[in-house]
């Protein structure tokens, strides 16, 4: 059931099963083997995107039920296809009233059945900060009323959320109001508040900082089968071949669910007509700079962001990075390293979002710590400023020790901690670094399950402090090159040498040779191609540099009050998603890439936090750079500048196109699953979501799939690339999933400019080469790969000449 191919599909009520089920024979003639959907479960209504789970138990009828779900899985069947689903252990949506489990634990509090479903400290009253301001100025307005019309006496909010009043509850008819309403809420098992509240005082797990996702206890055995008994049923009749583990370091124990989810799913038997074999589970997760997934956690992967950041990195002329990083100093005057802009957004974070997880972190510890003659001297001031250094310079999302003992994986972690602390902690408090450090591997004082306790809490901290820091701020923040900026992506890390690049692919090989590959994802914050377009600015980066400045002067006044900062950021976002075919004389498209770039521009501005936020948006200031992005790609006001980005995008279109097909090669070829992210088997220039997540025009998809080729150069050589490449891993089944990889030596004089290797099962060999870093040769050009003369004496180990064999196109496998 390992698939050969997959395509992600985002699922909700205006793309439901139906509409898969009619994509099934286009993707089998492009070379799929496997669907992989968004969650199926039920979510709260309207969902886009399926993660905010009101029930797991229950295929969604806002997709179609479970009746359409058959259907798809059926037709899928019958072309020899199958479906891989993504799920969601570690959350469920409580912002409406759709989540039955919520509701009645806000009834019936610690006493619910559901209570030790989520992950709730019971010493206090649920807080619910689900008011847009204080309960007192709430109430002076109004705002909150009482239906008692159904039995089951609810709050009312705003005239439309509904939240449920505890169940022993005695109520006179009528609606109450004053202080007799005032007195309801006040003896409810929850306390009624602003959302404001929730960074300081939030009493339960969250799923990073939104509160309208709760967090689940999946290691609770009881929790675990009420989640997971759908997903269990639908491989028991042979309905899906895997799963996809949403936000896997979110878990108290990811290993152990990783493993009893296999135990679990191998103990199944399926029906004789499904297919046979382990389920296929990859898991989401973030690998941290030298960090690599476990081999014992019974998984095949992960979802592919660790190769789509080396495939970046690849691409990237690591001749670029002294000159850009020059540039983005003095463009705009904002000077701190990479490292040192994540420093300060764990430090803002930790002190803006997290303060009630922190303190719920330091109570665990300052508990345990008392436990033990050796500890209990500790204070919990002691016990906080050890914990939030640490949590600055945490290096990966977490370890994975569970209080008693820790895997070898995580002894580098602590001791790049221990290290990296050292530069903050206050003097004489170095011992207290030491202890937490005692207790993450297992190794500390004191009662065994306060230590279970107090690490699971520090474990399920640093994962999203470095989530929200690093993926959600500093990204946001360091614009030298933003196509080293993305989901998984070490910014640190400007380009990576052929000869590392082959290392990974062994490794892969070697420890996970299924695990996704994926280029694009619908968490991307830049689409595939904008990146490949964006790596070739490494390549030319003085070009760029009097390109970005002479469109800053030609944008003159219209930049007044706008930071340097944010300007640079969007003349390479307006450069690096430029659509191939956009002209500047067709003034509705021109107006719908405005929007695009806005929606972009607005969503950066509040990751950032620095001129702007979520929680308050300088609408003045966003207004001012809108107003600047429509005054930028208005073809009366600014047409020089205009004709300029255009040209300065036809001139680098062929390395452009060159990295895209690379990128496209190496997902279909080097050890792993590659993944198809919905339509990007055309030009993928999104940007982040909801962007990524458009409606997708299969139309002119299916014509290239026809044969019928009315589409733009670079959408149809990246079509064809796609199905070529697909279709020899149809053909050739064991050599792409059993294969090994092995380098091939390229000399000469642009040997630097060739990655090469060779799969090979049993007598079967095929070789792989793809030109990189050619922008020097190809720039202005018509063709995508350089001219014979530009390789001089470049030869495979064979001896075999790289002119000959990248005489047609930047890629050849054969």
């Amino acid at each position: 059931m390992i698939p050969r191919a997959t395509y992600r599909l985002q699922l909700h009520k205006a793309f439901p099963f139906a509409a898969a089920e009619q994509l099934v024979p286009y993707l089998d003639g492009l070379g799929i083997s496997h669907i992989y959907t968004s969650p199926i479960t039920r979510a709260a209504s309207g969902s886009m995107h399926g993660y905010d789970v009101v029930d797991p138990t229950t295929i969604s009828p806002e997709l179609g039920g479970e009746d359409a779900f058959r259907s798809l899985v059926s037709t899928l069947r019958s072309r020899g296809m199958g479906i891989i689903i993504d799920i969601v252990p570690n959350h469920m949506g409580v912002g409406s009233d759709e989540n039955r489990w919520w509701n009645d634990v806000l009834s019936n509090g610690p006493s619910s059945r559901f209570a030790r479903y989520f992950d709730i400290d019971w010493s206090e009253k649920l807080l619910l900060p689900i008011l847009d301001a204080p309960l007192p100025d709430v109430l002076a307005r109004s705002e909150i009323t009482m239906d008692l019309r159904n039995g089951e006496p609810s709050l009312i909010l705003y005239g439309a959320r509904r939240v449920p009043l505890r169940s022993d509850e005695d109520f006179a008819d009528g609606d109450a109001n004053g202080d007799a309403l005032r007195e309801i809420i006040a003896r409810q098992h929850y306390r009624l508040d602003w959302w404001r509240t929730a960074n300081d005082e939030l009493n339960w797990r969250r799923f990073f900082t939104i509160n309208e996702l709760a967090g689940l206890r999946a290691e609770d055995p009881e929790v675990f089968e009420a989640t997971h008994q759908l997903f269990l049923r639908l491989y028991a009749e042979g309905l899906i071949d895997g799963v996809r583990i949403d936000h896997v370091d979110g878990l108290a124990d990811p290993a152990g669910y990783c493993r009893t989810l296999r135990q679990r799913f191998d103990a199944i038997s399926r029906p004789a007509d499904a297919p046979q074999g382990p389920a296929y589970i990859v898991v989401e997760k973030i690998l941290g700079r030298n960090e690599t997934l476990a081999v014992d956690w019974g998984i095949d992967g992960t979802t592919g962001y660790d190769f789509m950041e080396q495939a970046s990195a690849l691409l990237h002329d690591p001749q670029g990075e002294a000159p850009l990083t020059t540039l983005l100093h003095a463009f705009t005057g904002r000077t701190l390293d990479f490292d040192e802009e994540e420093l300060r957004a764990r430090q803002e974070l930790l002190r803006w979002s997290f303060e009630a997880q922190l303190q719920g972190c330091v109570r665990a510890f300052l508990a345990l710590a008392r436990t033990s003659r050796e500890t209990e001297g500790l204070t919990s001031g002691m016990l906080r400023r050890a914990i939030e250094r640490m949590l600055w310079v945490f290096p990966v999302y977490r370890t994975y020790g569970d209080g008693n003992a820790s895997p070898e994986a995580d002894a580098a972690v602590r001791r790049h901690v221990r290290e990296q602390a050292a530069r903050f902690t206050p003097p004489g408090e170095a011992s207290i670094v030491d202890h937490i450090l005692a207790w993450l591997a297992g190794d500390g004082p004191g009662d065994a399950k306060l230590a279970a306790e107090a690490v699971r809490r520090f474990q399920q901290l640093s994962a999203p402090i470095a989530a929200k820091s690093v993926e959600d701020t500093a990204f946001y923040r360091y614009g030298r090159l933003l196509s080293r900026t993305d989901v998984g992506f070490d910014a640190t890390r400007f380009s990576m040498p052929v000869a590392t690049f082959h290392d990974s692919c062994r490794q892969r090989a070697r420890d996970h040779p299924h695990s996704m590959l994926a280029t694009a994802t619908h968490d991307h914050k830049r689409g595939e191609d904008v990146r490949a377009r964006l790596a070739v600015l490494s390549e030319v980066p003085e070009r760029w540099r009097a390109s970005v400045e002479r469109w800053d002067r030609q944008a003159g006044e219209l930049t007044k009050n706008i930071d340097p900062g944010d300007r640079y950021m969007l003349y390479q976002m307006l450069f690096g998603t430029w659509p191939f075919d956009l002209q500047i004389e067709d003034s509705a498209a021109l107006t719908a890439f405005t929007d695009r770039i806005i929606g972009w521009q607005t969503k950066a501005l509040r990751e950032a936090k620095l001129r702007s936020s979520w929680e308050a948006p300088e609408v003045g200031y966003e207004a001012a750079c809108a107003g600047l992005v429509r005054s930028l790609l208005d073809s009366q006001l600014s047409s020089k500048l205009l004709t300029d980005i255009r040209a300065f995008v036809d001139w680098l279109r062929a390395p452009t196109m060159a990295n895209m097909l690379a990128q496209v090669m190496l997902r279909c070829t080097i050890p792993g699953v590659p993944d198809c992210y919905q339509g990007c088997e055309f030009a993928d220039f999104s940007i982040v979501d909801p962007d990524n997540r458009r409606p997708v025009n299969y139309a002119p998809r299916l014509e290239c799939l026809s044969g019928t080729n009315n589409q733009i150069e670079p959408d149809a050589m990246k079509f064809s690339l796609l199905q070529q490449l697909l279709m020899q891993r149809r053909e050739q089944p064991e050599l792409f999933a059993n294969g090994t990889y092995q380098p091939i030596t390229v000399q000469g004089r642009r040997a630097e400019h060739v990655l090469a290797f060779a799969r090979t099962y049993q007598d079967q060999r095929l070789t792989c080469v793809a030109a990189i870093r050619c922008a020097d040769a190809l720039a202005g050009s018509t063709k995508t790969t350089p001219d014979p003369e530009w390789w001089e004496d470049t030869t495979l180990e064979d001896g075999r000449s790289v002119a000959s064999i990248l005489s047609d196109l930047p890629v050849w496998v054969g």
